[in-house]
């Protein structure tokens, strides 16, 4: 099983440095699993126009084809304006939607309000629901104060958070992969 994490974001750190430690903690109770970390920084992604996946630069095929071949995920996003980043928006609309049709989602934001943390009620769980993906039922929310100057999370309430994050979405991959083994 192939978990992704998903920095969607091109400034700053925070995201990172979140979906990182759910990364982390996936890692440390279930070496099993294979991770990886996806920086949209690291990407000269395209704007999604409609055309056939297979006609992007590579930058922005590598990152579809890496999103696509994963079971599961970890998603990240700093909330700007009210909303999620244009280029979490972007990834979303380059992916297949069947490429993720019953995988499991985590979500992970952060923002400088306590207030913003609706946005992944309102705007990432509907986005999850429109793929047919499974959402778990927690989230990560992190405000500035949740950091130091270094940018460590010094809050043990959310370390508590992003560990259980964690081990709901393994939770959730190991029971679907069971019960779609089964189905076949």
């Amino acid at each position: 099983m192939k978990l992704l994490g998903i920095s969607g974001t091109l400034i700053g750190a925070k995201t990172g440095i979140l979906v990182k430690k759910v990364l982390e903690e996936v890692k440390q109770n279930h070496p099993e699993i294979e991770v990886e970390y996806l920086d949209l920084m690291d990407y000269d992604i395209q704007f999604c126009d409609g055309r056939s996946p297979s006609a992007y630069s590579e930058d922005t095929r590598t990152v579809i084809e890496k999103v696509s071949a994963a079971d599961f995920y970890i998603i990240g996003t700093p909330i700007f304006q009210g909303s999620i980043t244009g280029a979490l928006k972007n990834l979303f609309d380059l992916i297949p939607p069947n490429d993720l049709r019953n995988k499991v989602m985590g979500f992970v934001a952060n923002g400088g309000t306590y207030q913003h943390y609706l946005v992944i009620e309102n705007q990432l769980k509907p986005i999850a629901g429109f793929f047919r993906a499974f959402v778990a039922p927690s989230y990560v929310y992190a405000n500035s104060d949740h950091f130091n100057k270094q940018n460590e999370i010094v809050d043990s309430d959310l370390l508590e958070r992003i560990s259980r994050l964690a081990e709901e979405v393994v939770h959730m991959q190991k029971a679907l992969k069971a019960d779609y083994s089964q189905v076949k």
